[in-house]
């Protein structure tokens, strides 16, 4: 038998790599030895493994550095139109090995950790994932920051510095704990502090009316200090920026008018205008009208503003003429000054569920930001007058489409005011896209159908394949070279491939040894043994009701009692991993995670059951988590009710990481199911329009309980405490939702999900078969690539031309 090669071994001989150059490597060995000495101040006798991760970090973060001052030295040269990427999230997980592989100096640091005595994957773990989102839409912007910078535009992302980002999550006795994330507590090599550019940003106050115009007045006021992250393009000396903020109180903060022995107390406040960037709202989906939240939302966005502004004031517009800098007409010119806004800003909307759009009590407002909240009337009121123009008489619809919503408590819709105050606006997949103009905004598509776009959601192919599974990368790229992490629909051409022998068989092995790797890592954090020839059935996403992991459980109780009725038959093994968190809030959510830890608890201490089932919660799901478990996955779950996840782009990484997906015709899957073969993917359930009848027919969860035997059994065990036998009563609330209160229709899919589910089983016992599909799949997934969506943003909403030029390398990095 042949030794195995070590991790090491196999990353050398991966060619998308880099190569390890023997200069290269002395002179990270060097600067790594020199950041260890004058940085960390630290030898080899007392050096920490910490310490090794923060030496390597600053070596690489050095080759990062002249590329980064360069490629904005060439944006203040050329002055191409910039796009200003703003989000309350930017989930960004780790930057070394992204940073490694987008500079392709990944196979030298490997070499040179080697020949320092040093485990590379040791010291990446050491690694805090910067977790400033909460889920889907933080992460996307992070693909979005990989994509600007591959494509070559001259883009910001910009956002806030949360001093703690989205909680780490522990499952004690079954239930989900919160731990604050301290990421900042060792420092964060990635960063450099801007304080030359920090901002004021006004808050609280009055208005002053005056014949020459409005003053806000009486104001507190918050400082922003921006700090600097490089966003590396993907091998084209391009290096982005994103600024993030960080709220600082000014100085004479309180100190003004304190009375004696108010000094200390005057000090001690000056938290309170820090707390503005202190922690993330941890909710998915769903708005808390927190004066704290609305603080954040204002915070970034005037400190931006003043940013992107200071930067167009010192910019060259290709002529000598000084540039303008007195606004003192700028009053008379307001008709102007909105049309510039519009023109300016665009829309990007992520969900159509009710609970989750921002609707701001207008007192709130009123207190915050009084003026806004009079430049809001007056935006309204110009909006209502051309509606009224083009809808003589129609006063319900002048009523539907304010700005403000009357009726009980006053407040600000603000998705309305963006669609008023954006050129485009989009959904993020076709179908979301279409249901948003048929429902949500069919008022404001009738009147400016011209503002209406889509754009279907992507991801970085650079870290959801290249980065987090080499091999699968590798042997795509010997079959078609690696043009396609560039252009990822060149996957196309996998299709001349799809019945070659040698190349199933690679898919196939590169699987296995992901599905074993991971197997291991979940058998030293779980103590469970897992079968590596079970399907990886797995549903990692954020838990809430509609993305209803609850039929999922379903689904392994029934398995469950299948094989315990007939335990002699040959069942296909099965290992289900389902993770995620719930927001603090959301005590349903909350149950659902103590509902699948309760059934593991069973299902896995079962000997008539042994290694064919198998049911684990993944604690603490996150980025760096996602990369390990996408691509040792055999099925991915996507199973929302239709019409309510607006596209989803965990599914997007498991069809190019070679997983099957089960899933209802929802969000992207449809798009998946149209480019892969809808015969390619496990489509099962309701589409939009079936769940439109059933809700006016009304949904009664009792039919199918009464209908369906084993849908009744399940629901029974976990009514009468089978799966809490000391506590029988624990998932009754659970019950009482899905019998009578069930907004997302669990049991309306129950049995076409079971159908489904078997021919998922049918199809794993034939690998052949199984492994073609895998292939189709990952042939038809280059359309998922979020270059391909960033290029679509660029010239059909930004007006900016995308390029995979390479600008010059900086002379001290040839």
């Amino acid at each position: 038998m042949s030794k195995p090669l070590s991790d090491y071994d196999k990353r050398k001989q991966i060619s998308v790599r880099g190569l390890a150059g023997v200069d290269n490597v002395s002179d990270l060995k060097t600067n790594f030895n020199r950041h260890l000495h004058f940085t960390l101040v630290k030898d080899r006798n007392v050096a920490t493994k910490r310490d090794y991760y923060f030496a390597l970090a600053h070596t690489v973060r050095d080759h990062l550095v002249g590329r980064w001052i360069r490629t904005q030295q060439h944006y203040y040269e050329k002055d191409p139109k910039r796009v200003y990427y703003l989000s309350l999230e930017f989930y960004m997980g780790r930057a070394l090995q992204n940073t490694m592989v987008n500079l392709a100096l990944e196979n030298a640091c490997d070499e040179a950790a080697y020949q320092l005595g040093l485990d590379m994957e040791d010291l990446e773990d050491m690694e805090e994932d910067a977790g400033l989102g909460n889920g889907g839409l933080g992460r996307l912007a992070a693909c979005f920051l990989d994509s600007m910078a591959s494509l070559g535009l001259a883009a910001y992302g910009y956002g806030i510095r949360y001093e703690f980002g989205i909680f780490n999550q522990k499952i004690v006795s079954g239930w989900q704990v919160e731990e604050a994330d301290d990421w900042l507590r060792y420092g964060n090599p990635w960063e450099k502090a801007r304080p030359e550019y920090m901002r004021p940003v006004h808050f609280y106050g009055r208005t002053e009316h005056h014949p020459d115009g409005v003053k806000w007045v009486d104001t507190q006021v918050v400082l922003a200090l921006p700090y600097d992250t490089p966003v590396p393009g993907y091998r084209n000396n391009v290096v982005n920026t994103m600024r993030l903020w960080s709220a600082k109180a000014p100085c004479e903060f309180n100190l003004k008018d304190f009375n004696v022995g108010g000094y200390i107390q005057a000090v001690l406040d000056r938290n309170l205008a820090e707390n503005i960037s202190r922690v993330l709202y941890p909710n998915d989906n769903f708005f808390e009208g927190k004066e704290l939240r609305l603080k954040q939302e204002y915070f970034v966005v005037a400190a931006t503003l003043q940013d992107i502004i200071r930067r167009f004031k010192v910019s060259k517009f290709g002529s000598r003429e000084v540039v303008r800098t007195d606004f003192t007409c700028l009053p008379k010119k307001v008709g102007r000054a909105w049309d510039v806004t519009v023109k300016t800003c665009a829309y990007t909307n992520h969900t159509v569920l009710p609970e989750a759009l921002e609707r701001w009590p207008i007192d709130l407002f009123q207190t915050l930001l009084p003026r806004h909240l009079e430049i809001i009337y007056e935006i309204n009121q110009r909006h209502l007058e051309r509606v009224a123009s083009l809808y003589p008489g129609d006063m319900e619809r002048l009523q539907r489409m304010s700005l403000i919503e009357e009726g009980g408590m006053k407040r600000v819709n603000m998705a309305h005011l963006c669609i008023v105050g954006s050129h485009a606006v989009n959904g993020v997949a076709q179908i979301h896209s279409d249901i948003l103009k048929a429902t949500v905004f069919k008022d404001f598509y009738e009147m400016d159908p011209h503002k209406f776009q889509n754009k279907t959601n992507g991801i970085t192919p650079r870290r959801w394949l290249v980065m987090c599974n080499p091999g699968l990368a590798e042997v795509i790229a010997e079959r078609i070279g690696e043009d396609f992490i560039r252009d990822l629909s060149q996957l196309r051409k996998l299709h001349s491939f799809v019945d070659d022998d040698a190349f199933i068989r690679d898919v196939a092995k590169v699987k296995q040894e992901n599905k074993l790797k991971f197997a291991t890592h979940l058998e030293e954090q779980y103590k469970v043994k897992i079968n590596p020839n079970s399907i990886f059935d797995i549903q990692v996403k954020r838990i809430h009701e509609y993305k209803r992991q609850l039929l999922n459980c379903l689904h392994i109780i029934t398995y469950y009692n299948r094989i315990k009725k007939d335990p002699n038959k040959q069942w296909t093994p099965r290992t289900v991993m389902i993770g995620g968190k719930a927001a603090p809030g959301y005590h349903t959510a909350k149950m659902i995670i103590r509902l699948v830890t309760a059934i593991g608890e069973v299902v896995n201490n079962d000997p008539v059951v042994g290694d064919r089932l198998k049911v684990i919660f993944l604690e603490n799901y996150r980025v760096t988590l996602a990369e390990k478990a996408i691509p040792a996955a055999d099925l991915s779950e996507q199973i929302s009710t239709a019409g309510t996840e607006a596209s989803g782009t965990g599914n997007m990484k498991f069809m190019l990481n070679g997983a099957l997906t089960i899933g209802t015709m929802d969000g992207a899957n449809v798009e998946m199911a149209e480019e892969a073969g809808e015969e390619n993917l496990f489509i099962f359930g309701m589409r939009v329009e079936d769940v439109e009848a059933l809700d006016k027919k009304g949904y009664n969860a009792s039919e199918y309980y009464n209908r369906i035997p084993e849908l009744k059994l399940a629901v029974d065990q976990i009514a009468a405490g089978f799966f809490s036998t000391k506590q029988p009563d624990l998932f009754k609330g659970i019950v009482d939702m899905l019998m009578h209160h069930d907004r997302f229709k669990v049991f309306a899919d129950y049995e076409d999900y079971m159908k489904c589910q078997e021919k998922v089983s049918a199809l794993y016992k034939k690998p052949r078969e199984w492994t073609k599909k895998v292939i189709l799949n990952i042939a038809g997934s280059g359309k998922f690539s979020s270059d391909r969506t960033i290029s679509q943003y660029a010239r059909e909403i930004w007006g900016v031309e995308p390029s995979l030029e390479k600008i010059a390398a900086p002379d001290d990095l040839k």
